[in-house]
């Protein structure tokens, strides 16, 4: 699902959604591999998505409304690309807004308290 140097896969599974709708936001759009691609950049090489993990994250976002998709034909591919819909776009902020106060939260909660140490 999720090949990581350093992270968790249990600790990532729950911010897939929110990085590809960030990186999206960023990009105005992206296909499958640039996204990858992206993510390992991004992430020092500490992340890197599978298509098993990342395919399935994008069908349920568009299922869901936030991300339509676009292809393109190059020769005799097709790329298909991937966009926020107006939906998509509106609930960016709201879900960097949750994790930022899900990390604060989780750093209150395992801060090394010093008089156990």
């Amino acid at each position: 699902m999720y090949r990581t140097t350093m992270h968790s896969p249990e600790l990532l599974k729950g911010s897939l959604q929110t990085i590809i709708l960030k990186l999206l936001a960023d990009n105005d759009r992206m296909y499958g591999y640039e996204i990858t691609q992206k993510v390992k950049e991004l992430s020092g090489g500490k992340l890197v998505l599978t298509e098993g993990a990342l395919y399935p994250t994008l069908h349920k976002l568009e299922a869901e409304g936030f991300l339509k998709t676009e292809k393109v034909h190059l020769g005799k591919r097709v790329r298909k690309y991937y966009h926020l819909t107006p939906v998509g776009k509106n609930s960016v902020v709201q879900r960097i807004e949750d994790f930022e106060a899900f990390i604060s939260t989780m750093f209150k909660i395992l801060s090394i308290n010093p008089q156990l140490g």
